[in-house]
């Protein structure tokens, strides 16, 4: 779910802070990317188009499908993705997990409803309400990684988290997700609509961490207590308070706790034995690998093992795998340009660093004047 109306919120009083380009605006770059949310895309989206990929044994393989052609887009648009996968969610999300089990059951009973009405739309309707990454999805999706030479990461806990801590270490330059949680773990960088952005015809969204906040006039604590207030998976937030007032009070009184202290609680309903301290705890400090453990490789794709995995009883097309191959074969070859803000740092300019350019600009002048008189003096006599 990631942190409701957060996205709305930055593009209402914060759009600096957001860039829109293309996806080849992103060539050299390493990114962490939530395999998770890529995988339920995939299976969304091929559910849409009203047809559903399988083995001959009946099990689906849209997730194969699109992961392997959507990395391969990536690679040959000189990105390097890192697939991070979801580890044991935290205690405190258990509340949301169970809320979203019992709309699950919902739309199940809504499912069999509307297929014994015969009601094709409502069908699949709720059909794709019930899509759902398994543990084998992820675990195929990385025998899949593996052969392509892509390296994954096992989270120890949330996956946005992870790739936040991977981006704040400079191990990669940005995570990319759906769920905008991902600022409120601190990641540098967000970049939004990435793995999709081709197909939908949609501009890939930038955001840029520290911009926000300066663009909010927060620090990293009220920026998390914010988000907190706004709506997260691990607590619930104050009954009555939306994006416009949550800014509006976190920026007068800067905490959740003077928040509390000044409010009128018969308006806004505070949640009996909130827990909005271990949430905030745990966005500031969440369980992840120390980043300093990886050191990410991006290798050569094994053709053969590529067809066994896909072809055959997953009926993928043998043409299309080997074309695949060698497709990231070229990537890998030919990705060896590198940006040119990897070469050249620029400077941050002081007040001190631009008065000495300007008496250098002005001195220079000056010379320049001094330079034109003396010519004018030596050219000879007048004319009469």
């Amino acid at each position: 779910m990631g942190i409701k109306g957060l996205s709305q919120l930055i593009a209402d009083i914060a759009p600096a802070c957001v860039k829109q380009g293309e996806i080849k605006n992103f060539f050299g770059r390493k990114v962490a990317i939530d395999a998770s949310m890529c995988l339920y895309q995939f299976l969304i989206a091929v559910r849409a188009e009203g047809a559903q990929l399988t083995s001959v044994d009946g099990e689906t393989t849209s997730h194969l499908m699109g992961t392997f052609y959507r990395t391969i887009r990536l690679l040959e648009n000189g990105i390097k993705p890192v697939y991070v996968f979801d580890g044991k969610p935290p205690e405190l999300k258990s509340k949301e997990l169970s809320k979203r089990a019992e709309k699950r059951d919902e739309a199940q009973k809504a499912l069999d409803k509307a297929t014994e009405a015969g009601d094709a739309e409502e069908v699949e309707k709720f059909n794709r309400r019930l899509v759902k990454v398994t543990k084998t999805h992820n675990e195929e999706a990385k025998e899949l990684l593996k052969l392509m030479g892509v390296p994954y990461v096992d989270a120890k806990s949330e996956a946005e988290a992870q790739c936040a801590a991977l981006a704040k270490a400079g191990k990669v330059y940005a995570t990319a997700t759906e769920d905008m949680d991902a600022l409120t773990f601190g990641s540098s960088i967000l970049l939004r609509h990435l793995t999709f952005s081709e197909a939908r015809k949609m501009p890939v969204q930038e955001y840029n961490y520290e911009k926000l906040l300066q663009e909010l006039d927060l620090n990293r604590d009220e920026f998390i207590d914010l988000c907190i207030l706004l709506g997260c998976d691990y607590c619930d937030s104050i009954r009555g308070i939306g994006p416009k007032k949550a800014i509006e009070l976190i920026n007068k009184y800067r905490s959740i706790e003077e928040i509390i202290e000044n409010i009128d609680t018969k308006k806004y309903i505070v949640p009996e034995d909130w827990n909005y301290e271990q949430a905030r705890q745990l966005f500031k400090e969440p369980e992840v690998c120390n980043p300093d453990e990886f050191d990410f490789k991006w290798s050569e794709p094994d053709e053969e093992g590529l067809v066994k995995f896909l072809c055959g009883d997953r009926q993928f097309n043998e043409e299309r795998i080997r074309g695949g191959a060698k497709k990231i074969l070229k990537s890998k070859n030919t990705a060896t340009q590198g940006r040119l803000d990897s070469f050249f740092k620029v400077l941050p300019s002081t007040p001190n660093i631009k008065r000495k350019q300007e008496e250098a600009k002005a001195n220079s002048n000056k010379k320049a004047k001094t330079s034109g008189k003396s010519g004018a003096k030596g050219g000879g006599k007048r004319p009469k």
